[in-house]
């Protein structure tokens, strides 16, 4: 995401692809051409203005929806992203203050720690997760197409992005958030991010089990895990279900 006040003439001509210089180009010749037949006393060369305004009619409807319909999407999006972050702050502020000996567990301050980073890193490995299944290339979009595409799509990805598009920075990161008894069967799982909420569905069992925490939290940081399923099921939503594709090809047509 641009988040720099105004773009700059060089930032135009980067992120364009270059289109502008051969747009430009193109319609200099164009423009040239029909001048020269023009002195040449051509007459068969005309352009009238009624296709003209009928196909920049359809332009205008056209490339307006794909920007109301890109908007949505990205502000969904940036909703969803908000919506995890305040989740993640309340599941770490939940799981440390319930998970106690308030109900006489007979743990030590050691032992109540270590349940408590183990649910908040399992957490983050859920993060890296869901990161990594979210940048899985689908069919239509931009990295997945041709050589020429798919280069200026990557070098896009790493100008404007935070570099985190590796897929090897989320197994590395998971050997430091996940115990290495577990980390086999989630990685190797269909849906790694669905899984590790289910083992930390599991964990708060096990501590409802040891009275570590009493029905009313549990119900309580289960919910939690309800919120994450649902952000998770609201990204997948998006990753999975393209802008009609009709908009596109059309609006690139008549362009």
């Amino acid at each position: 995401m641009y988040v720099n006040k105004n773009f700059s003439f060089k930032s135009i001509i980067k992120f364009s692809g270059g289109h502008i210089i051969w747009l430009t180009l193109w319609t200099s010749f164009a423009l040239g051409f029909g001048e020269y037949l023009h002195y040449l006393n051509f007459e068969g060369f005309k352009v009238p203005w009624l296709p003209v305004s009928v196909i920049g009619t359809a332009v205008a409807f056209y490339v307006g929806f794909k920007n109301n319909s890109a908007y949505d999407r990205l502000w969904e999006a940036r909703k969803i992203w908000g919506a995890i972050v305040n989740s993640s702050r309340m599941w770490g502020a939940n799981i440390s203050a319930y998970a106690s000996n308030q109900f006489d567990a007979g743990l030590t301050d050691k032992e109540l720690k270590t349940i408590h980073k183990k649910l908040i890193y399992r957490h983050i490995g859920w993060l890296y997760a869901l990161r990594s299944q979210l940048l899985i290339p689908t069919s239509w979009e931009h990295i997945n197409q041709n050589k020429h595409i798919k280069k200026t799509a990557e070098n896009r990805q790493k100008e404007f992005g935070v570099g985190l598009f590796s897929d090897e920075i989320t197994s590395v990161e998971l050997h430091h958030y996940l115990s290495e008894d577990e980390l086999p069967d989630l990685i190797n799982a269909k849906n790694t991010a669905t899984q590790i909420i289910y083992k930390q569905s599991q964990e708060l069992k096990s501590l409802r089990e040891k009275d570590i925490i009493d029905d009313f939290r549990h119900m309580e940081l289960q919910k939690v895990f309800n919120d994450f399923y649902t952000h998770q099921g609201k990204c997948e939503r998006i990753k999975k279900f393209p802008l009609p594709r009709q908009y596109g090809s059309f609006s690139l047509i008549f362009i």
